[in-house]
């Protein structure tokens, strides 16, 4: 991964055989950055997604492995338990402009990822709500 500061904004690039979510997640902590949102596109060929199942309180995911271009990546950077903690959706298109989405789990790096960390001054911590199931913030 590289990366370069501009202001309160980071220009990343993720790299070939990298996995996105670790990534920036090392770089959010080691960048000290607990609160901002996280744009990006790129592309895949292995990548876990998932969906909130909200009456069963269940989570479904499903490993995808084809060529993807990630036609957009977007979430927010908290913190749970004063740990980063990244909340990140994904759209993908494969070869056939087909597309699928839904929470990112994991994501290789078949070519590259280009985004855009920008850091918002704070903190807000996350806690499981019991009644929906999620991690929520907590303001």
């Amino acid at each position: 991964m590289k990366a370069k500061k501009f202001n309160n904004k980071y220009l990343i690039r993720i790299d070939k055989g990298e996995e996105i979510v670790e990534t920036l997640k090392e770089f959010c902590e080691k960048e000290d950055i607990k609160l901002g949102t996280i744009v990006g596109i790129g592309a895949t060929d292995r990548v876990k997604v998932g969906l909130f199942d909200v009456e069963k309180k269940e989570y479904h995911a499903s490993e995808l492995k084809d060529n993807f271009e990630i036609t957009s990546l977007c979430g927010n950077i908290s913190t749970m338990n004063k740990d980063v903690y990244l909340h990140l959706h994904i759209n993908l298109c494969n070869n056939e402009h087909r597309c699928f989405g839904g929470h990112l789990n994991y994501a290789y790096v078949s070519a590259t990822f280009e985004g855009v960390i920008e850091v918002i001054e704070g903190e807000v911590d996350r806690c499981l709500n019991d009644d929906i199931g999620l991690n929520l913030l907590d303001f």
